[in-house]
């Protein structure tokens, strides 16, 4: 098991670029593939990107539009979402999350928050026009 830590979010004008971190502590085994999910106010969670344990997989949604990218440094348990030229819409809670079983389908990512086992609290993300 593991705890998760989000940071890094605040307030941007859009066009603007931002990195959000995702701390783990406490682990006690290696997880699968850690995401990113988003919720806005008034709309569904949805999935935004994930990366496998060895950093070698990632899987991105078609909402960020090839935007942003996530990484990992397992040296720090750390995983990072790199944000660029953001939009309004962009704009939403992000959480990061782990799953510690392949999914069936899609190279074994977990895309519904349903799908997985540890999250976060969250950082709030705004963009101003």
């Amino acid at each position: 098991q593991v705890q998760l830590l989000e940071s890094g979010g605040g307030e941007v004008q859009a066009g603007e670029s931002l990195t959000l971190s995702c701390a783990a502590s406490g682990r006690t085994m290696r997880s699968f593939a850690t995401g990113w999910l988003r919720q806005a106010p008034g709309k569904e969670r949805e999935f935004v990107a994930a990366i496998k344990w060895g950093g070698g997989g990632t899987y991105y949604s078609d909402s960020i539009k090839g935007r942003f990218t996530i990484s990992r440094d397992n040296a720090r348990d750390m995983v990072y979402l790199h944000m660029n030229d953001l939009k309004p819409e962009d704009a939403a809670v992000y959480c990061c999350a782990e799953h510690f079983t392949p999914v069936t389908g899609g190279r074994g990512f977990a895309t519904e928050w349903t799908q997985y086992d540890t999250w976060g609290q969250g950082t709030r993300v705004a963009v101003s026009s």
